[in-house]
């Protein structure tokens, strides 16, 4: 175990020049809008950017080795050709203006991938907040395996409410050395990160450790990249890379104002919604008991309440359930994961579609529902809106 605790100061490289057409949006974000990527690559041009350093999954499925390949390349003449500053051994503290205004705050170090395991039903440190989707893991390894850098878009929560470990740091504000203060292009908003000082680093380190204590163990749950950071672990196993056994990312407080949850609902097409609706009821059984758990369903235009047994704390945790072994035993029916009440209406007015509207998870409900269920069902939750996501801009050798 690491006795320094498991996130700790980290080698971090920036940008030197022009920061704007470095950074850029997480992977994992606009997979379904190709065009928001080719407008990222206009702004970007010929100037160095993380674009170059990282596999957007929209085009995922496209020459993957090839383009494997090539981002590896590009790490290597980049680090070669200066196109990085190194900020030794140190945290950045970091502001993150969002689209409505508000800021987010955070800290950007690394984790000790000993102390994360993302299996469901761990005591680890650090935990998975989501079901690990097995087969999205081996094409990350594969990206991860031959890179000598890593750029973060993981973000891990704690449960501080009490605010002991980074508003102290907001407290301190322009005291800080500041590392970089830019606009983020495609409305990704405003971002600031500054050094955070040698004491005000301990004071953070043992703020955290007695955060550690108060929560048996658990520190922090993975809001952003779970499979990303799964990836960074098995990726660690296969090589024993010491630098391999961190990873970087993004601490937030979960009682951060400016960090909304966000329900992601369920629709199922090629099915008869009826069947499948009256099925969901039979199984977990109709209740009016105070600790029922309601959905609206949705079919034909039409809405229809209900209320069941819960068979998770969380309402999505019980649809789910019911879905995964519904789906297991309907081939020809599919799944989609919706934002917005809107589109689910919209979609479930086709033949054989039927959704599911519930209450969104409150963000106080995640570490007590980590804690008893262990990881939760995918697309639980999302943090915000898409261009409020992580954007790639500290990175850090792996080799």
């Amino acid at each position: 175990m690491n006795e320094k605790g498991c996130f700790t100061p980290a080698d971090i490289l920036l940008p030197k020049e022009n920061p704007e057409k470095f950074a850029v949006i997480a992977c994992d974000q606009h997979t379904s809008e190709p065009a928001y990527w080719r407008e990222t690559e206009e702004i970007v041009g010929a100037a160095p950017s993380a674009l170059r350093l990282i596999f957007p999954e929209v085009w995922l499925g496209q020459n993957d080795a090839e383009q494997i390949e090539k981002i590896n390349k590009t790490m290597r003449e980049y680090t070669a050709n200066g196109v990085f500053r190194e900020v030794k051994d140190t945290f950045v503290y970091v502001e993150r203006q969002q689209q409505d205004g508000t800021i987010r705050h955070g800290v950007v170090g690394k984790i000790d991938l000993e102390e994360y395991d993302y299996h469901k039903g761990t005591d680890a440190t650090v935990r998975a907040t989501e079901e690990t989707v097995l087969e999205r893991i081996p094409p990350r390894v594969a990206i991860r395996q031959g890179a000598s850098l890593e750029l973060p878009h993981v973000m891990l929560l704690m449960d501080d409410p009490d605010g002991t470990v980074i508003e102290p740091l907001t407290a301190q504000g322009d005291s800080m050395e500041k590392l970089y203060d830019f606009d983020l292009m495609q409305h990704g908003g405003h971002i600031v990160g500054r050094k955070v000082p040698a004491k005000a680093a301990e004071q953070m380190t043992a703020a955290l450790a007695a955060l550690k204590e108060k929560g048996d163990g658990l520190l922090f749950c993975v809001g952003d990249g779970n499979h990303s950071l799964a990836s960074a672990k098995e990726s660690y196993r296969k090589t024993g890379n010491p630098a391999a056994r961190y990873a970087l990312v993004e601490i937030v407080n979960i009682h951060d104002a400016a960090l909304q949850f966000e329900p992601i609902y369920r629709v199922v097409f090629g099915v008869d919604g009826s069947a499948l609706a009256r099925e969901f009821v039979a199984t977990c059984g109709e209740s009016t008991e105070e600790t029922a758990q309601r959905f609206e369903i949705v079919r034909n235009g039409c809405v229809e309440t209900v209320s069941v047994n819960p068979t998770a704390k969380l309402a999505v945790g019980t649809l789910q359930h019911f879905l995964d072994d519904y789906l297991a035993r309907h081939p020809e029916a599919k799944i989609d994961y919706i934002h917005g009440e809107s589109t689910v209406r919209e979609l479930c007015k086709q033949e054989n579609t039927v959704g599911f509207l519930f209450d969104g998870m409150t963000k106080e409900e995640l570490f007590p529902a980590v804690a008893q269920d262990g990881s939760l069902p995918r697309k639980t939750f999302s943090m915000g809106h898409a261009d409020d996501k992580r954007f790639y801009l500290e990175a850090r050798r792996l080799k």
